[in-house]
């Protein structure tokens, strides 16, 4: 693991979930990265730590996106969905993440 030291209480709830959905797939067999939505204070190095710590896994780098949310409207109402962080963590050649919940 990484030389700086996390509140282990903290990286546990730096990843929110995971992001499956079509461009999150064909990154995830292009570049064997995995894709999450973080925290929005997240750093790359409490992401790197928190996914070594929590699958037991070598990471390789991380990428981040802040997405911001849209404006929809609800009825007569307009509402705005929440600004969203997504983490490209790509994994180190030889390592895999299955998140698809099947039993193997």
């Amino acid at each position: 693991m990484s030389t700086l030291k996390f509140d282990e209480g903290r990286l546990m709830q730096v990843l929110v979930a995971p992001i499956v959905s079509e461009k999150a797939t064909m990154v995830a067999e292009k570049s064997n990265a995995v894709t999450f939505k973080v925290l929005q204070n997240a750093t790359k190095p409490e992401i790197k730590a928190a996914v070594e710590l929590m699958f037991k896994v070598e990471v390789k780098g991380v990428s981040v996106v802040n997405t911001k949310g849209k404006t929809k409207r609800f009825g007569k109402t307009i509402g705005r969905r929440d600004n969203v962080r997504k983490a490209y963590v790509t994994l180190q050649p030889g390592q895999e993440l299955n998140l698809s919940g099947e039993a193997a």
